[in-house]
């Protein structure tokens, strides 16, 4: 499975035409406690760029962003009731949802771990 990651703070596994999409570490850290999820509901389309889901903290609302196209196989419905889980485990147990890829050049300029490192580091 690869992982990537987009200047948004949004990381996305891959594997064959599926992704899974949440936010980082580092997003979780700047938004603060976590105190509602909207995920987007299974269907859906999106398009690259374009606004899936909805995070709200103790700080701000913040839209997430799909970082390919496709349609929507499943949402995090763990979130609902816990949306914390994005604090305690953004990169793993927090995701906020998967899809189907319609195009898989979309990947194409999006970071790989160490870029995203050295792209935070500079922040």
């Amino acid at each position: 499975m690869a992982r990537f990651f987009t200047e948004e703070h949004e990381w996305i596994d891959v594997e064959g035409d599926t992704a899974t999409v949440g936010i980082t570490d580092y997003a979780q850290e700047q938004l603060g406690d976590i105190v509602f999820v909207e995920v987007p509901d299974s269907g859906s389309m999106l398009e690259k760029g374009g606004e899936a889901a909805v995070v709200e903290s103790v700080k701000a609302a913040s839209d997430v962003y799909a970082p390919v196209s496709g349609e929507v196989i499943e949402g995090n419905g763990a979130l609902e009731d816990e949306p914390a889980l994005v604090n305690t485990s953004a990169e793993e147990e927090g995701w906020f949802f998967r899809l189907t890829m319609s195009d898989t050049e979309e990947l194409e300029g999006l970071m790989d771990a160490k870029e995203y490192k050295a792209f935070v580091d500079s922040l």
